[in-house]
């Protein structure tokens, strides 16, 4: 599908997986981002984090993610990628 597609610049997609459906009580478990380079070149960057709440059957059964697949893992807050606000705004910058 993406082989016929024309970039003049990079395109993202993103994908969050979270522990449920509602943006005011479930949490991150996944955040999946996927760059493509106007010359077809693919950058995939994947981070999987303990949301610190029990992920529900319903939302295992979407993504396939469970408490100990991910149990080892830092909780969301914790992750450098989140502390480091200015690397990661600046690495996202050009996707924007």
């Amino acid at each position: 599908m993406l082989k016929n597609l024309k970039l003049e610049r990079p395109i993202a997609f993103i994908d969050v997986e979270t522990t449920g459906t509602n943006p005011h009580s479930d949490r991150v478990v996944e955040l999946s981002i996927l760059r493509i380079q106007p010359d077809g070149k693919e950058e995939y960057k994947s981070h999987r984090v303990n949301p610190g709440v029990p992920i529900p059957p319903e939302a295992t059964a979407v993504h396939g993610i469970t408490v100990l697949s991910i149990s080892e893992m830092g909780h969301f807050l914790n992750r450098t990628l989140w502390h480091d606000q200015a690397a990661l705004t600046s690495s996202l910058r050009p996707w924007l």
